[in-house]
């Protein structure tokens, strides 16, 4: 049976990158099951999620020793097939936020959503420059996981509440892939 192994890498950004790191992989019979990659500042990241046949897990190691040789800074984790079902009765939320930005939005909605014990499976945030005036615009898209015995206005309601607190705009809808 294949092994999976989350693979992060962080290096400063250039052309190239994804290419080289997905060669790497390739070359061990393996296969990128999901990802997210971005520049951030200067760096650019990556964070694989990567299916090994069992007899090639050494040339992984050898060739993510390669990419740390080249400069990244690399990590690979064994990780178990089927996790993710362990909330598969949770509701799958969208939440959407736009807003001013300033310190302290992403802390205070995800210790919104921790508090009542829902899970945040992605999150997405960045600022950009408002249409009209330029200034900084703070931005998320996240995907939640709601335990399905949490009432619903209980945990809308509190995370409302939240957003009017941070002067932010909050959409929420149910998330269907």
């Amino acid at each position: 049976m294949p092994k999976r192994y989350v693979l992060t890498l962080t290096g400063s950004d250039r052309i190239g990158i994804v290419q080289l790191v997905t060669e790497s992989i390739l070359e061990c019979g393996g296969d990128v099951q999901a990802s997210r990659m971005a520049r951030l500042g200067g760096e650019f990241a990556m964070l694989l999620l990567v299916s090994i046949p069992d007899s090639e897990t050494v040339r992984l190691t050898d060739n993510v020793e390669k990419l740390a040789g080249e400069g990244f800074k690399v990590s690979l984790t064994e990780t178990e097939w089927g996790v993710s079902t362990k909330r598969k009765d949770w509701l799958p939320y969208r939440i959407k936020v736009r807003g001013a930005n300033h310190e302290g939005i992403i802390h205070e909605l995800s210790e919104q959503l921790s508090d009542q014990g829902i899970h945040i499976e992605s999150i997405d945030t960045n600022v950009v420059p408002a249409p009209m005036s330029g200034t900084p615009l703070f931005m998320m898209d996240a995907i939640i996981a709601v335990p399905p015995d949490l009432p619903k206005h209980k945990w809308q309601d509190d995370l409302e509440v939240a957003a009017d607190r941070l002067n932010v705009e909050l959409e929420m809808s149910l998330y269907n892939d």
